[in-house]
């Protein structure tokens, strides 16, 4: 896996049916933990909603998946809520639903026909982006030499993730796997030879 979505902001949506409001909170998320705490928080601030329904998905394979029904009727809300994300093909993401009873009661196809709605608008509000695996490399240079190398590789499309002024600069740069020869080849252009690349780890970016 070296590739995945996840949603590109937070995002709030709202559907109503029949008096019922549905409100889904809509988070990027880095564990279970936080997710968690997404639902904790929502019960406090929303604390005259009957119910917080959620679903999650983790990791860059989407293997963490869990949802609630929060006392709906079992499958009618989290389980769609799910549903809706794992169609969306995100990750890394929480949906929390905090409902206010309207009066009337809406049936199991209502409810989860309420629930899938406003996860769905809410994921449209956030968008989308891809995260990709990147190998990180430094680069160490001369203060003399360090600005104009680093615009000279930004000119060429090469991602900077940080620079470090020291006795020497060092910028810490990233490139997908397969594209690390070529990366190679600019730092030597820019640097008549003389810079040397050193593969320090990996690390999941924002790409787009």
């Amino acid at each position: 896996m070296t590739t995945y979505l996840t949603v590109a902001g937070d995002a709030t949506a709202e559907v109503e049916d029949r008096g019922s409001r549905f409100l889904c909170t809509l988070r990027r998320v880095t564990d279970e933990d936080a997710a968690r705490d997404l639902v904790a928080l929502l019960r406090r601030e929303h604390w005259d909603a009957r119910h917080h329904c959620s679903a999650f998905v983790l990791g860059p394979d989407g293997a963490l998946q869990r949802s609630s029904d929060d006392g709906e009727p079992a499958g009618t809300a989290g389980a769609p809520m799910l549903e809706v994300l794992k169609g969306a093909g995100v990750s890394d993401v929480a949906a929390v639903v905090s409902r206010w009873f309207g009066g009337t009661l809406l049936g199991a196809g209502g409810l989860v026909r309420a629930y899938g709605d406003a996860v769905r608008a809410a994921l449209a509000e956030a968008g989308t982006l891809r995260r990709s695996r990147l190998t990180e490399l430094a680069l160490d240079l001369d203060h003399a030499d360090a600005g104009r190398v680093e615009g000279e590789l930004r000119s060429r499309g090469v991602r900077v993730l940080d620079v470090a002024h020291d006795a020497r600069v060092r910028l810490l740069l990233a490139a997908p796997p397969g594209e690390v020869d070529r990366l190679d080849e600019l730092v030597a252009a820019a640097t008549a030879g003389q810079g040397l690349l050193e593969r320090v780890g990996e690390r999941w970016v924002d790409v787009s």
